[in-house]
């Protein structure tokens, strides 16, 4: 997670600003929509990449489930018309290209729209937003760019798997929402083990990069929770007994998906606790890097303060022939080592002073 991943913008566009509700405006540097489409029942399966939209609604009068999945938001054209093949409201279509928004369930009559952030990498913060709108046979899918965690879905319908094929579209929208809460755990995992990796170099040996590594992990935790908090809530939501899209068969699954989000979560709080005690015993080995200096310096200026006194006394030159009080010691044949040794006794005395107070523990 060192590397800077891509700011999501915040800013709408201009055309955006102040217009009318439903008002459609493709993201800036959006790429062209490419739609494919999985459509299967328990006995068969259809699948086309690319799909011919004017094929779709057949395709809803002769299978149980329709699973369109866009990969691109610039061509409004694409959204529009699907829009008006399955009655997709506008104020959602607004919302898939208003991005980011806050992962939300909003619920449209006979169908709903799904809000959620996507990861596209293990080993750096970086998400996309992803919209699903799910009706009565129909489940689809919006991404900004290609590259999504659906892969063992589609694996799974093409294997004919029982349970995903005879699910219906609320058990296809539990997958979809299963495989994302999913793809947040391999993230979470390489954050673990970077910040198991940096506690064992602080207590080895603490350096200025690890701060800034730890700083930029716990901004990235804090930014994982703002993703990984609301889905415990749109899971949540997708569970109420008034919810008359997901089956009751399909809430025991639903349940699963929220306890997966609820472990998420947790980890993200547990994480950045860690990051946030690892930053604290980085601060309190540097304090006590620089005390234990400090404690040192402190002791070699002690030692030479009672040296210096006594060169200082020496260094003044009086004429012991002038009085006999004027440092007699100078004409004393013993007068140099005499202060040298006096010098070597208080320094001695000084040390055994500070062993006995164990400044040297």
């Amino acid at each position: 997670m060192e590397r800077r991943r891509r700011r999501v913008s915040v800013v709408r566009p201009d055309a955006v600003v102040a217009a009318p509700p439903g008002t459609l405006k493709a993201p800036p540097g959006s790429g062209e929509s490419h739609v494919s489409v999985i459509a299967y029942g328990p006995d068969d399966i259809f699948e086309s990449d690319p799909v011919d939209l004017a094929t779709l609604p057949e395709l809803m009068k002769t299978s149980a489930v329709v699973w369109v999945n866009v990969v691109g938001l610039g061509s409004l054209d694409v959204l529009t018309k699907l829009g008006d093949l399955f009655k997709l409201h506008r104020l959602a279509l607004e919302d898939v290209l208003n991005i980011p928004q806050r992962p939300k369930v909003d619920e449209y009559g006979e169908h709903q729209f799904i809000v959620a952030r996507m990861p596209v990498a293990a080993e750096h913060l970086e998400t996309e937003q992803l919209s699903i709108f799910v009706g009565g046979n129909f489940v689809i899918t919006f991404q900004e760019r290609p590259g999504d965690c659906f892969d063992m879905i589609r694996s799974r319908l093409r294997d004919n798997r029982p349970r995903i094929r005879s699910g219906g579209s609320d058990y296809l929208m539990y997958s979809v929402l299963d495989a994302l809460v999913d793809s947040y755990f391999p993230l979470l995992e390489y954050v673990g083990t970077t910040l198991d990796r940096i506690d064992a170099e602080i207590h080895e040996n603490a350096e200025k990069h690890h701060i800034k590594q730890l700083h930029s992990l716990k901004r990235d935790l804090v930014t994982l929770r703002r993703y990984v908090w609301p889905l415990r809530e749109l899971n949540s939501s997708l569970l109420r007994p008034d919810n008359t899209l997901v089956r009751e068969k399909t809430r025991v699954y639903m349940r699963d998906c929220y306890d997966h989000s609820v472990q998420a979560l947790d980890l993200v709080d547990s994480y950045r606790d860690l990051a946030s005690g690892l930053m604290d015993l980085y601060l309190s080995i540097v304090s006590h890097r620089m005390n234990e200096v400090m404690k040192v310096l402190t002791i070699i200026a002690t030692l030479f303060i009672p040296l210096s006194f006594i060169a200082g006394i020496y260094g003044m030159n009086f004429d012991p022939g002038v009085s006999r009080w004027n440092m007699p010691e100078l004409g004393w044949a013993f007068g140099y080592p005499f202060a040298l040794g006096l010098m070597a006794l208080c320094t001695g005395g000084l040390l055994m002073y500070f062993w006995k107070k164990g400044w040297f523990r």
